[in-house]
């Protein structure tokens, strides 16, 4: 556990996915059409394609997770974190649906949640894109949205302590919990990585960012599984404390995070690269003009680490590589995309 993390906080991150205690299961109207319902969205959850980009020395594919309906790689967690709940009679029709997040894992909940007719009250920070805080207050009627940051520069763990209050007054109160969910872990496992076994015979590198390590854990225990040489490299910001650094204030959300994410421990890594804040926007920039993907924070940060590693990455005899573009770029206009705004940056 890094330095300067509130184990209140983190006991809290780790407790799971939380039902309100007023809350008693048999009184619930049955989940039966509610799981029905969620399990008629797998159909929109279509594989998402890989693009082959030009890389001396090596095969190098981005896989673009923002062509999921709702836009980003959440939108697998999301659909798959409900549709379990509803399976294990966890959630219902009377369900609030309460959660934590920096934009994208929020969009997806605000959707599906609308879809099948449950309550969804997202709690965000001031970091979250005004494209992601006008979608969801457009789509959820309680949107909550605290200002005052923790004691290591950032928000997450004073949402985090919003999150718990919220549940603890709201009746039938569920909390699908990404940062500790182990379901979270399994959307990646059987569907992301499924996805990539299915497209690619072989594969040598995987470079994939962290923020709450559900989709490096899924991803990384099937790759490993498949492809028994392949080398898993984490990609983190700097700043963040989940590789044991000091935590201090971050702008781009959506990789990096001022905990260790508890879904941590069940990654299998070779490796870990941590990238600036400015490295993220040159990548970002990069991937743009020079080869046409339109991708956010997270994708420019996994990209700025392949070009950091590439000297070990070529010294394979002309490898396969594969990041993933978690999200697309239009939430980052008015940061990442703004030259005046990257001049700001520490």
């Amino acid at each position: 556990m890094s330095p300067g993390v509130d184990d209140a906080v983190v006991d809290v991150v780790r407790a799971g996915p939380a039902v309100a205690k007023t809350t008693t299961l048999p009184d619930r109207i049955p989940s039966s059409n509610l799981a029905a319902r969620l399990e008629g969205l797998r159909n929109t959850l279509r594989p998402t394609p890989h693009v082959p980009l030009a890389a001396q020395g090596m095969d190098l594919f981005a896989k673009l997770e923002y062509v999921n309906p709702i836009g980003s790689i959440k939108d697998r967690s999301a659909y798959w974190i409900l549709k379990r709940a509803a399976e294990r009679g966890e959630i219902g029709e009377d369900t609030t649906i309460v959660e934590s997040s920096s934009g994208n894992f929020a969009a997806a909940l605000a959707a599906f949640t609308r879809l099948v007719g449950l309550r969804f009250i997202p709690v965000i920070d001031p970091n979250i894109s005004s494209t992601y805080e006008s979608f969801l207050r457009r789509i959820c009627p309680t949107v909550v949205k605290v200002e005052e940051r923790d004691d290591t520069g950032g928000f997450l763990k004073t949402r985090l302590e919003k999150v718990k209050e919220l549940c603890a007054a709201s009746p039938n109160a569920y909390w699908t919990n990404q940062y500790a969910n182990p379901d979270a872990v399994e959307a990646h496992y059987e569907l992301t990585a499924t996805e990539i076994c299915a497209d690619f015979d072989a594969l040598d590198y995987a470079f994939i960012g962290v923020s709450t390590a559900g989709t490096i854990a899924g991803v990384s225990r099937r790759l490993k599984q498949h492809y028994p040489d392949i080398r898993v490299i984490a990609v983190d910001a700097d700043g963040s404390a989940i590789f044991g650094g000091p935590s201090r204030k971050r702008h781009i959300p959506g990789v990096g995070s001022s905990i260790v994410p508890p879904l941590l421990a069940q990654a299998l890594i070779d490796d870990v690269v941590l990238i600036t804040e400015r490295e993220t926007v040159r990548a970002c920039q990069e991937l743009l003009t020079t080869h046409g993907l339109f991708a956010g924070g997270s994708s420019g940060t996994a990209y700025a680490a392949i070009k950091r590693y590439a000297p070990r990455i070529t010294a394979s005899s002309h490898p396969t590589v594969l990041f993933l573009c978690p999200d697309r770029g239009t939430p980052y206009l008015d940061t990442v995309f703004d030259p005046a705004w990257a001049t700001r940056l520490e």
